[in-house]
């Protein structure tokens, strides 16, 4: 870590108090001038959006290897504009458009919704591109204070966006962070929540709810279990803004325990003590707290990036219990279903259904700690909050083009062996983190032949992948036949995946939004119960989450 220096904003502060204004812009103009000038002869904004081949091309000249980079230093924070106290709306609110109004170059505010008490959802992106997706540029996400009384993760994604904009000009590695990335946070998903929460409450629920109610992270479609939950203003919100944007991706931020949790949070059901009971309400009482792995296709990516965030962490990777009473984690990480087992969880949801890789952060052992305590937890999370976003830009990343170089959209794309996949952006972007190895990726498209592309991924820096896909041929003579004389339903070694359409054209069959693993034809049946031990269920569920997270 470089030594802790004040940022550039507390030193332009101080001059304004002993120099007269006209001089002041004369002296921090020229020399930001000439601080830009180099950079703004390959600038991203000069890049022509239209033309996909020249973004990347421009791109992969900005991507340095993140290796190279030397640590972000330690954060200073300006007191004039953010302090290590909770702030209540009203405060996050204005800080958040005062730092949006005095960094318009680096920052953007927008809100996604409201919640049910009509407090804006704010989000702030922190970019050297904030306005607009960047073609080349992966989007990735924080989300914080799901859980109204674990606040500890708003606070820290405050700082987090305090650090990035005053570092900007003296910290390379988040010059680099943030000249190819889009870094989008939301402080607070439940601000209701958070409104009648008491600091200084470690364990408890209240707060945990949103205004009617609701667990936020019980809220979301299930992929093992259908969630009758009824959806709220804040959940509605969220699964209309990452439908939207292609995050690549995401950190949710919790208290109550020390780790970092990864997919998947559910399991199916029957899989428990199968056969050891016959009422299924039963069953799913026992089952939902026998704790056992549900992994994923990308358990191993899962374990790295939860690793990335334990090992930068000052405490996490070392799996101290928080109390002798609750569980330790081996390296600081868990499975959330090995865990406990939950539905209707955030995490699930942008996997399963769109393809953005998100862990939960369990960052503090006391859900509301006190605000003295804050300043600690920043320097115990700054560094890990930096290098999981940067895990961005581990992978393959490129872009689907037609035969005349014209992206395609919404391409669906799966890396051959992990049967949850993903879809190109307007731009015919995709992303995909996957550690070092030999990987095949199919790539459908309708009106397109499939097709399978290999290719390699390496430690350094990430793979740059372009993909052409042909458009379906008429079938002439003998035999439905598509591109190059290889049989409708069998291209690249892609079997099974078109037949012939209306006027004689190859066309694959519709492939829906996102892969997604066969869904076991006893998921979803404990949820149909109800009576006592349905209830008995919820309960314990209830509990355990109000003490764990």
């Amino acid at each position: 870590m470089i030594l802790r220096t004040p940022p550039l904003a507390g030193s332009q502060v101080q001059l304004h108090q002993r120099l007269p204004s006209v001089l002041l812009q004369l002296l921090l103009l020229l020399p930001l001038q000439l601080l830009l000038l180099p950079h703004s002869v390959c600038d991203a904004k000069t890049v022509n959006p239209g033309d996909p081949l020249q973004a990347m091309q421009h791109h992969q000249i900005q991507l340095s290897p993140e290796a190279a980079l030397p640590e972000p230093r330690a954060y200073m924070p300006d007191a004039q504009h953010l302090d290590f106290v909770y702030h209540d709306h009203e405060e996050l609110t204005r800080f958040l458009r005062a730092t949006s109004a005095r960094y318009p170059n680096l920052t953007a505010l927008y809100s996604i919704g409201k919640s049910i008490q009509g407090r804006d959802l704010w989000v702030m992106v922190v970019s050297s591109s904030p306005y607009e997706h960047m073609v080349g540029k992966p989007d990735v996400k924080y989300v914080g204070n799901i859980h109204g009384n674990e606040p500890v993760g708003r606070e820290m994604l405050l700082h987090l966006i305090q650090y990035f904009v005053t570092s900007y000009n003296s910290d390379q590695y988040v010059k680099w962070l943030l000249d190819n990335t889009r870094i989008h946070i939301l402080p607070t998903m439940n601000p209701d929540g958070y409104a009648v929460s008491k600091e200084g409450t470690c364990d408890g629920g209240q707060g945990r709810y949103n205004a009617r109610g609701f667990d936020l992270n019980r809220n979301f479609p299930d992929y093992f279990k259908q969630n009758n939950k009824r959806g709220q203003p804040e959940t509605d919100a969220v699964k209309d803004w990452i439908s939207k944007i292609q995050f690549v991706l995401s950190g949710s931020l919790h208290g109550g325990a020390l780790v970092a949790s990864y997919p998947y949070d559910n399991t199916p059901n029957s899989r428990l003590l199968k056969g050891i009971c016959r009422s299924s309400a039963l069953c799913a009482m026992f089952q939902t707290y026998s704790a056992a792995p549900s992994l994923t296709p990308d358990d191993d990516v899962f374990k790295h990036l939860s690793l990335v965030y334990a090992r930068n962490h000052a405490k996490m990777s070392r799996g101290v219990a928080c109390k002798s009473a609750t569980p330790a984690f081996e390296n600081g990480i868990t499975n959330g279903a090995a865990w406990y087992p939950l539905t209707g969880g955030m995490q699930d949801y942008n996997y399963v259904w769109y393809g953005c890789m998100e862990i939960t952060l369990e960052i503090s052992c006391c859900k509301f700690p006190p605000a003295y305590e804050l300043k600690k937890y920043w320097e115990d999370n700054q560094l890990s909050l930096i290098k999981f976003l940067a895990e961005a830009h581990r992978g393959v990343q490129g872009f689907v083009f037609d035969p005349a170089g014209m992206p395609i959209e919404r391409a669906s794309i799966k890396i051959k062996g992990r049967d949850v996949g993903f879809q190109t952006t307007k731009y015919g972007e995709f992303w995909r983190i996957l550690l070092p190895g030999y990987y095949k990726v199919e790539v459908f498209a309708e009106g397109f032949a499939p097709r399978e592309v290999e290719f390699v991924i390496v430690e350094q820096h990430p793979t740059l992948l372009n993909v052409t896909l042909q458009p379906s041929k008429r079938i002439e003579g003998i035999g439905p036949m598509g591109p190059a004389g290889v049989a409708v339903g069998g291209v690249g070694g892609v079997s099974g995946v078109g037949g012939v359409g209306p006027g004689g054209l190859y066309r694959p069959i519709p492939a829906p939004q996102h892969y997604r693993p066969p869904v076991p034809p006893y998921a979803g049946a404990a949820s149909s119960d109800s009576g006592i031990f349905s209830t008995i269920s919820n309960g314990l569920n209830s509990l355990y989450s109000n003490i764990f997270g």
